[in-house]
């Protein structure tokens, strides 16, 4: 969608997270995309740096408690990050996981039940198969990720992401070991309503 905005010369912000645990080539590919776009990507850092939660909660939490972990490093900088906004636009896919197959591409969300304020989420992305978007970055050179070329067919932190073939879900190099198949922040909050177009 970027690519779009960028077209119609409509800037807004963008902003990506930074667990502390990402790959290097991760990291580099943030450099490229502000390059191609033209945007800045503003990085959501959690509250602790990864070795203050060694500290706290122990070495390597993600080989015990991932659901922590996940809140700790993406959910909660995200929470804080969506308090300033009314509306949150992601790259979520219904073919990417059974998780994943009744998203709307528009949806509502009870961001703050204290103060009934709400969040409108598009997935604009949410009809399209794992094809059309790698046709769409081929088409418009625009710049990826390489572990995509060494298989890797979903990219999260170093640590919990490993490879996985054509035939498995997407997101099956994600968690391994656990029972476990979103990091949280496209399931902590409550929805209230979506549009399945």
């Amino acid at each position: 969608m970027l690519h779009l905005a960028r077209q119609a010369g409509l800037p807004f912000p963008v902003f990506t997270l930074d667990t502390g645990l990402l790959f290097p080539e991760t990291l580099a590919l943030k450099g490229k995309l502000e390059e191609f776009f033209g945007f800045p990507i503003e990085s959501l850092v959690p509250d602790l740096t990864v070795a203050e939660q060694a500290d706290i909660h122990g070495p390597e939490l993600w080989t015990r408690n991932p659901d922590l972990c996940c809140t700790v490093r993406k959910v909660m900088p995200l929470r804080d990050k969506l308090c300033d906004l009314d509306c949150w636009i992601t790259g979520l896919r219904r073919q990417q996981s059974a998780t994943r197959t009744s998203i709307g591409i528009i949806e509502l969300y009870g961001f703050d039940e204290a103060s009934g304020r709400d969040i409108v989420k598009l997935n604009p992305m949410a009809n399209w198969t794992r094809e059309a978007v790698w046709d769409y970055v081929r088409n418009h050179h625009i710049p990826y990720n390489p572990l995509h070329d060494r298989g890797y067919r979903s990219i999260g932190c170093q640590p919990c992401t490993r490879q996985s073939g054509s035939s498995e879900s997407e997101r099956a190099g994600r968690w391994i070991g656990f029972n476990k198949v979103e990091c949280g922040i496209h399931t902590f909050l409550p929805k209230k309503l979506d549009f399945q177009i």
